[in-house]
This record gives structure tokens, sequence and C-alpha cells, in this order.
């Protein structure tokens, strides 16, 4: 089982509560500085030094490439704790990490991030033929070239980042301190969504579109304790992210980059707005159910963690689920 197999002698309920505040905060601190550095230089090079006291003015200050690559590098560092942090201080592998199987399974990986990816390119492409007058034409050769090498390698790492602190190192650690799965399940999907609650399309839309972010935390969540590992996870919300960032940006989004297509129109929150909660979300989880002969839910989202927990001089690998 995924959440069990963190289990050994390095397991106590303090390293798992300060692991989520080292890991947190070195993505979002020691993450943070580079970007910082390079809008100061930015603004006493400018004579603009009144611009580092404008929230609103900084993520527009420099080019939007330049502060994509600087907002996605604060995960590099953060992937880096991360695994210093589980490696040294939980003596923990990648594999122990991130799935019950007896090593990472890409190939759930990649199958997720082709299917989410199809259906991005799809929905978009469909969106814009049928309401052309609602997006602009933003294609740049070099401007979105230069962006289609950042987002390659570095969204993933975003993503990546996100899944293992949540699906996999705040599962785990509470998943084992709870002895259970509801309460991992649960806790780990509505703070994901909280996360989001200062993103851009909150301003914009209001904290109705909040339901889309939990239940986006629930769909994750899903994946991770009914496929028991963190693979399709991963490839979800990379996909996810990867395609939003190279094919459609707003003024109003969390992305702002040198996207195909600018939306220009004035979004509002309708039945639209949760189409992929009431249907593609579902389509989703029935076609990896079937694939992968999911069973024992109510077992796999909700059961109790048996002890004993797997000690570290067991590091027995577990059955495909």
């Amino acid at each position: 089982m995924f959440i069990k197999r963190a289990a050994n002698a390095q397991n106590e309920a303090w390293r798992w509560l300060l692991g989520l505040l080292v890991i947190f905060l070195g993505c979002q601190l020691l993450g943070a500085i580079p970007f910082t550095i390079a809008i100061a230089a930015k603004a006493v090079s400018d004579g603009n030094i009144a611009v580092l006291s404008d929230q609103s003015a900084l993520m527009s200050y420099l080019p939007s490439n330049v502060t994509f690559f600087f907002l996605m590098f604060t995960f590099v560092i953060g992937t880096v704790v991360w695994w210093l942090w589980v490696k040294y201080v939980h003596k923990l592998t990648w594999t122990q990490a991130t799935t019950s199987r007896a090593k990472f399974d890409w190939s759930r990986t990649w199958f997720a991030f082709g299917i989410v990816g199809i259906t991005s390119i799809i929905t978009t492409v469909a969106g814009y033929y049928l309401m052309p007058e609602d997006y602009l034409w933003n294609f740049d050769p070099v401007n979105f070239g230069i962006l289609f090498v950042l987002a390659i390698i570095l969204v993933p790492i975003q993503t990546t980042w996100e899944e293992l602190y949540f699906r996999s190192y705040m599962m785990q650690g509470v998943g084992l301190m709870a002895k259970n799965r509801a309460v991992p399940f649960i806790l780990t999907s509505v703070v994901f969504g909280m996360m989001h609650i200062f993103n851009p399309e909150i301003g914009k839309l209001g904290y109705t579109v909040m339901f889309w972010y939990i239940g986006t935390g629930f769909l994750l969540g899903l994946f991770t304790l009914m496929d028991e590992g963190t693979e399709l996870a991963i490839g979800f919300h990379a996909a996810n992210n990867l395609f939003i960032a190279l094919l459609v940006t707003a003024d109003w989004t969390a992305f702002q980059t040198e996207s195909l297509l600018i939306d220009i129109s004035d979004p509002e929150v309708n039945f639209t707005t949760f189409i992929p909660l009431l249907v593609y979300y579902p389509l989703l989880v029935l076609l990896f159910a079937w694939k992968y002969k999911w069973k024992n839910w109510n077992q796999r989202l909700f059961g109790k963690i048996e002890l004993p927990l797997q000690t570290e001089a067991d590091d027995s690998t577990f059955e495909n689920p």
C-alpha cells in the first residue's frame, strides 16, 4: 500500500509536521530569492525603486518569458528541498515516496499526460472555432519558441513538486499519523484547493471557483489512493498546466505567457465553468478505473491503515494494484 510504504524507523510525527513546513517554505521562500533579486536589479537599473512596493506591477515588470522562468524555477528549488528532506530525514527512496510498485510506473504517467493533453488541445481548438471573437491569435515565433522550451522543461517540475508535496508527502504523513485513508484524502484535497485562493482567477470570478480547485484536489487524491501511487496524478497535473501555458492566456489568469491565444472574453461563473467537475473528471475516473482495474473503492479511499506498519528493515515491494 502506498501510504504504508513510507513507514519506517524515521516515522515520528514531528518529522512529518516539520517537513510540511520546511518543504513548503523552502519552495516559497528560497525559491523566490532569484526572482526577487532579478526584479530588484532591474528596478535599480531603471531608477524605479517604487515598483518594488507595488505588488500588482511586479508580475509584469519583467518580460513575460523571464517572469515565467523565475516563477517555475521556484519549484526546481522546492523539489530539491523535498528530496533532501525525504532522503535524509525520513530515509525514504524516490520509489517509496511516490508509489507502491517495485518501481515508478512511467507508462501510467505518460498515459494520463496523453489523455489530458489531447483533451486540452481539442477543447481549445473547439472553443477557438466556436467563439472566435473571444480570442486573439498571439503567435510570435521567437517568444513562443522560448516559452515552449521553458514550459516543456519547467512546468512538469512545478506540477510534480505540487504532487510530491500534497499527494506524496502530505498524503503519506497524515495517513500514517491518522492511521486511515479518509483523513489524508479529504485534508490534502481541501488544502490543495485552498492554496489557490490567491490566484487572480479568484479575484476575477469570485470564491465560487474554489469548488473547481478543491474538486481537482479530490480528483488527484482519488487517483493516488485508488492507483496506490502518484503516477497518474503527476501525469494529469503536468499536462493540464503545460497546455494551459502553451495554448491560452488571459490578463486574469495565473499564467501570463506568450501562448498561442489570448482569451479576451469577459469571464463569468456559469454552468460551463463546472463542466470539468461534472463531466470531464468523472469520465477520466471511469477510464482509469477500467484500464487499471480498480476495486475495493471504500477501503482504498476511506479504510483504516492497519498495524504493524512496514519497518525500515522491511523494504519489500508491493503488488501492482
